[in-house]
């Protein structure tokens, strides 16, 4: 592949091929029933995904194969690139066997950034920096003045600031506890999590504005929350689901399967359900989750929704103040 430079001017050799596989992923998105506001689209079409990683890892029957830019088998370059504009997770971070750190699917992606509702002028606080990439998005839509990161990683968030300045963005990067958000950045008009979540944080609520949203994984789901001031928001789960790395510090999330209680495979392997069996963990005995599920016709991620409340904060299908209603389990201390 020969020398080039992306749109930033920065000398980078695989900018040519990698402007047509990011084309070519950009109408795979499109053609799914996102990207439709021109400027995410454009991000998409013109933030480097390659240059935030690097490397990746690829899960194999042995463990991990890392495939990077660096390889001097030319095959395994181009299968590097073709992977990081494939519209699929990638494992980029690594230890002890255990995955720390990943890139997104690029589709979830923009359907979170769409369910964002991000407009001119709008602050936005991302929890979880992971390889960066997400932050690119925003900074190109919003302005880097505008973007503001946390990972509790110093790591990861010291590499991602490091592959933002190759693709000419510079956003704030913050070192911290994702859970207790920013506040010395606040208030936010937006918040987004790329981490799972046992539960929405207190602290973000203060440092929305009223009408903020707040974009968070839960329970294999997405709920998108309406701030009404700091100590309310409500609002119901997308239909997508999402598996993220567990949010670090002082939200630990439980990583260990939910208990399926013998149920037929058949059952548990539905999304559907599977979704409800989580969001209900520890309330709900398996069996009694399943009844609900057939009894209320199977219901889909968009009939549930969270709705947090001072100190307390629950789960619902349908309505808030309805009959099925599960309490979120708080945030863990810091480990």
């Amino acid at each position: 592949m020969g020398a080039d430079q992306d749109a930033h001017g920065v000398r980078d050799p695989y900018a040519g091929p990698a402007a047509e596989a990011r084309a070519a992923l950009v109408r795979r998105i499109a053609a799914t029933g996102v990207l439709r506001d021109p400027a995410w689209r454009a991000a998409f079409a013109e933030v480097p995904r390659h240059l935030f990683v690097p490397y990746y890892y690829v899960p194999t029957f042995a463990g991990y194969e890392r495939l990077w830019s660096g390889d001097p088998d030319p095959g395994r370059r181009e299968r590097w690139l073709r992977g990081a504009y494939a519209d699929g997770p990638l494992a980029t971070r690594i230890r002890e066997g255990e995955l720390v750190s990943s890139g997104s699917r690029p589709s979830l992606m923009a359907r979170m950034l769409d369910a964002l509702e991000a407009a001119d002028g709008h602050r936005v606080l991302e929890i979880g920096t992971g390889t960066g990439y997400n932050a690119a998005l925003l900074a190109h839509r919003l302005g880097d003045p505008l973007v503001t990161t946390v990972d509790v990683d110093r790591e990861i968030a010291d590499s991602a600031r490091d592959h933002l300045a190759a693709a000419g963005h510079h956003p704030a990067v913050i070192t911290g506890d994702g859970a207790g958000g920013c506040p010395g950045r606040a208030p936010f008009d937006r918040v987004i999590a790329t981490c799972a979540l046992p539960s929405v944080p207190r602290a973000w609520l203060p440092q929305c504005v009223p009408g903020g949203l707040v974009l968070a994984p839960l329970a294999n789901g997405l709920a998108v929350l309406r701030v009404r001031d700091e100590g309310h928001a409500e609002g119901r789960f997308l239909n997508s689901p999402a598996y993220f790395v567990p949010l670090r510090g002082g939200g630990q999330v439980r990583t260990t399967p939910p208990h399926t209680g013998g149920l037929p495979r058949r059952v548990v392997e539905s999304e559907q359900f599977r979704f409800l069996l989580t969001l209900t963990a520890g309330v709900l005995d398996p069996h009694e989750a399943l009844a609900l599920w057939q009894r209320e016709g199977r219901p889909e991620r968009e009939r549930f929704g969270v709705t947090v409340s001072g100190d307390s904060q629950w789960a619902w299908l349908d309505d808030p103040e309805g009959p099925y209603a599960w309490p979120l389990e708080a945030p863990g201390s810091a480990g």
